[in-house]
């Protein structure tokens, strides 16, 4: 059952632009979400409030690649009447189906380990560690000669399992997706977007499994409102947000990610 700990207005908004700044940069949002609370000396606020805030920015992932997202729903309906269900934008919506397959079975099977044992400090500072060496290889070893035009099943599999692989704390699911399409020989733009539009159907789905175990528990209305403020923010923060980070990766390399990364998770490895 969802559980959201007591905290203040301040506190979730402060939250909420950690989890804005976090979710698109591959450099972790649960990760964060879990170190910044115990270096102020907040109660760990919870997997479910995590939840919450990542539906603000589902918001601002819908919002702002809303005509990729209504093209990509009339092509699947269209393919489906013509039969052709697998050509063009149609052919991606598939692939984001189909790439999302890993992170449900991963999440309902572990799901319970992952809300309370997996979010420890040092293992989370080592995840940040290990995975943002991986970005640097993908980075450095990546053809960076495909677009979202030439993806196959390959590919849809790769990165699918990759973004199950995020929901470890600290992996980062936008540096981890970024990476698999690195190393499949996308374009870090083309990474970028398919890493985020894959953040979708999981997204609803996830938001969809917070209302229904907050609507089981109607004692959490206590807290609704510093919920509903969270998601407001990491919204509206996220969306702009995901124009930095593409307008970034069309001009530079996440070497910058990296090292950020590498020095969090060594100095959070001393602090504890």
């Amino acid at each position: 059952m969802a559980h959201y700990a007591a905290m203040t207005y301040f506190q979730a908004i402060v939250l909420a632009l950690v989890q804005a700044l976090t979710e698109f940069l591959p450099i972790s949002s649960s990760g964060h979400l879990i170190l910044v609370p115990r270096l102020l000396g907040w109660p760990d606020q919870g997997l479910a409030f995590d939840i919450a805030t990542n539906t603000g920015t589902l918001v601002a992932v819908l919002a702002y690649f809303r005509r990729d997202l209504l093209a990509i729903l009339r092509a699947a309906w269209g393919g489906l009447q013509r039969r052709t269900p697998f050509v063009g934008n149609a052919r991606l919506g598939w692939s984001l189906a189909l790439g999302t397959v890993p992170v449900v079975l991963v999440g309902a099977l572990a799901y319970d380990w992952i809300a309370q044992e997996a979010r420890e400090p040092r293992l989370v500072a080592i995840e940040m560690i290990v995975f943002a060496l991986v970005l640097l290889v993908a980075d450095r070893l990546g053809r960076r000669e495909r677009d979202l035009d030439h993806t196959g099943v390959a590919d849809t599999l790769v990165i699918g399992c990759a973004q199950a692989l995020a929901l470890l704390p600290g992996t980062s699911r936008s540096g981890i997706t970024m990476s698999a399409g690195l190393f499949r020989g996308l374009t870090r733009e083309a990474a970028a977007r398919y890493s985020f539009l894959l953040s979708v159907p999981v997204g609803l789905l996830a938001a969809g499994k917070d209302l229904w175990e907050l609507a089981r528990a109607p004692a959490h209305a206590g807290h609704l409102g510093p919920t509903l403020v969270a998601v407001a923010v990491s919204a509206v923060a996220g969306y702009f947000v995901i124009g930095g980070l593409l307008a970034w990766v069309r001009r530079w390399s996440f070497v910058p990610f990296v090292v950020y990364r590498v020095v969090l998770g060594l100095g959070v490895l001393w602090w504890f």
